[in-house]
Parts: C-alpha cells; structure tokens; sequence
C-alpha cells in the first residue's frame, strides 16, 4: 500500500490540475486504477496502453497535443527515460507495483520499494480517492489479489463476494463477482472504438448491479459486450485444453487473431485448473507472437522466461508467476526450447 505521505501528495496532484492525462494498462487492474482516478476527478483523458506496456517519447507528444497540466501513469510496468524527457516539464506521477524502475522527472511510488509486496495499483489508488470501493476489489480481484477492503466490499454486496470465498482464486472463478472481472478485461478487447465506447461506459456506471442485472441502457451495453466476447473467449478455452499433453510440464497453445487478445484471461483460467504446469499462451499477429505465461506458487516464472529470451528475438516481463512477452514467431520454438531447458535446470537444483 502507499504511504500517508504519498497518499497525502497523490491526491494534492490530482485536486490541483485541471486537465490530467491519465496512461494506463489494459488490464482490469489498469482499468480500475483509471477509473478511480477519472471518477473521482470527473476530468481528464485516459490513454490504455496496449500490446507492448511501454511509454517512449511518441507517447508524449500525445500529452502535448491534449494541453494537459499534468501526467498519471497507472500500472505500467515500463516508461523510457526520453518519455519524461518529452513531456517538457509536465508534471508526471507514476504508480505501479512491477519491478521498481529507475527514472528522473517523475514522481514514482511502487510498494515493492519500501517491502517488495506485490500489491495491485488500484489498491493505491483507492487509498487517494476513498470512493468505488466495488471498482477497487474488481481491480485487485482481477490481478490476483484479494484486498484488504474485501471485507467491505462483502458488507456492502455480500452476495457477490459470500464470506465463505476467502482466496482470490475462488473470487475469480467460482464467485457471483468473477463476471464483474470479465467484464472489465472484456471491456478493453476488441477495435479501439468499441474500447474507447466501452471505457467511457464505466466512467457513468452507478454500481455493479447497474451491470449485472442491466439496470440501465448502460449496463446493458457492457453486458452485451461480455456476452458477445465471453462466447468467443469459451470457444477459445476448449481449443486450448485439447492442446494439453498430459505429462508435458508445459501448457502451450497459440492462435491467429487480428481483434481480439483473450491470452492473459485464458492463461489465468488454465493455471487456476492446472497449477502444477507452466502456462504458455500465444497470440499470432503481424509476425510475432504475443504470449501471456503464467506459473504455479512453487516455481518463479520471470527469470526463467528472462534466461530463455536471450539469443531470440523478443521482449518481456512482469511478474514472479505472471510474464508477458512478444517473440518474433521464427524464433517462438527456440523461446520454448530455452524455456525447458531453463525449467527443467531450475527443478534439478
């Protein structure tokens, strides 16, 4: 969590600008982080940050062209230092929670600097705003953390989160709440329209049931949308469980998709069913395949997938358990080979 000081000059910032620019990672957890903020400020831009989550200098000029007072950036794992550069003296405030990053020009708050917890960004988040409490345990729920709040959360809808779901697993697959998730993630799929569409929708949501029971025109869009993908994103599941080789320690399936990126929603679901495999899920698209890998609590994924990167032509990070990556697809069967290798050495020790 943060600080009361860092508490204390986040909100500072976000009462004392007029026309913030809000980056964010396209994820549930990026998602609520902006939401927090923009609801809470009633103002700004929101920019997610897709594909690749790196900010570079290109991403500033976006920033000029809004005539923003000032930047947030919302768990983002990577920003280059010519980014800050770029801005030209624009106020930035960087929350995140992947490894720590060293940069000048901003103000930067990562909890993994005081403790090295791995404590979502909408946790943060909800600490500076105090408001859509039910938007902050989606968040966190949604990158595999059960928040500190979620005894709230049970008190204000406890037939969303019964009291018997006490682990984030159950919260996200076997919970009232696990649509709320899907509809977050399911929200940022699909043409930068539709997203952009479904974004400013949650901007105006009331409150959960607002979705879940399509209370409002609103809640039925948002709720049309997760049906509409949901049935797409099970199709997708059923493709990639016949892919699994029974004593292959290894879970790896790739598909071709120009629109829609289901591979970090179905790479959750497979470990949470099969947690003794290493996940290896690929999205094909303009040569390269884009991969969400995701591990079990006795083997740490990051700097086995950092060891088989070198000598292919790609790019990656993330989490101990959670890792994204992009390989050129040449060099996608040397990454697996290294990533056995580098598996098969770790277990031997």
């Amino acid at each position: 969590m943060l600080t009361d000081d860092q508490v204390v000059q986040a909100k500072d910032a976000l009462d004392n600008c007029q026309r913030p620019f809000i980056f964010f990672h396209d994820d549930p957890d990026g998602l609520a982080s902006f939401l927090l903020f923009y609801r809470y400020k009633g103002e700004g831009r929101g920019y997610p940050l897709k594909a690749y989550p790196r900010l570079t200098a290109e991403h500033a000029a976006k920033v000029h062209e809004y005539g923003a007072d000032r930047v947030f950036i919302l768990d983002i794992a990577m920003a280059d230092q010519e980014f800050f550069d770029a801005l030209n003296g624009i106020p930035c405030m960087w929350i995140d929670h992947h490894a720590p990053q060293e940069r000048s020009k901003v103000t930067y708050f990562n909890p993994r600097l005081r403790n090295n917890l791995n404590i979502p960004t909408p946790c943060g988040c909800y600490q500076i705003v105090q408001q859509d409490l039910w938007i902050a345990t989606v968040g966190s729920i949604g990158d595999w953390y059960f928040p500190p709040f979620a005894k709230d959360f049970h008190a204000h809808f406890p037939e969303l989160l019964p009291a018997n779901i006490t682990t984030v697993e159950e919260a996200l697959f076997n919970s009232p709440l696990a649509p709320l998730v899907k509809v977050f993630s399911f929200a940022l799929k699909g043409p930068t329209g539709d997203v952009m569409q479904s974004v400013k929708t949650l901007t105006r949501i009331e409150g959960p049931y607002e979705i879940l029971r399509q209370e409002s025109t609103r809640g039925k869009f948002l709720w049309k949308r997760y049906e509409h993908i949901n049935k797409a994103y099970d199709a997708l599941k059923a493709r990639a469980e016949k892919a699994i080789v029974k004593n292959d320690p290894l879970i790896v399936f790739t598909y071709t998709d120009d629109t829609l990126s289901l591979t970090k929603d179905l790479a959750n679901e497979l470990l949470y069913k099969y947690n003794d495999k290493i996940i290896v899920l690929g999205r094909e698209k303009s040569g390269e395949v884009r991969c969400s890998l995701r591990s079990g609590p006795k083997t740490i994924l990051l700097p086995l997938v950092q060891r088989a990167l070198v000598g292919v032509q790609g790019y990656g990070g993330g989490h101990e358990h959670a890792v994204g990556c992009g390989i050129k697809k040449e060099d996608f069967p040397t990454f697996l080979e290294n990533l056995r290798r580098e598996l098969k050495a770790s277990q031997a020790k």
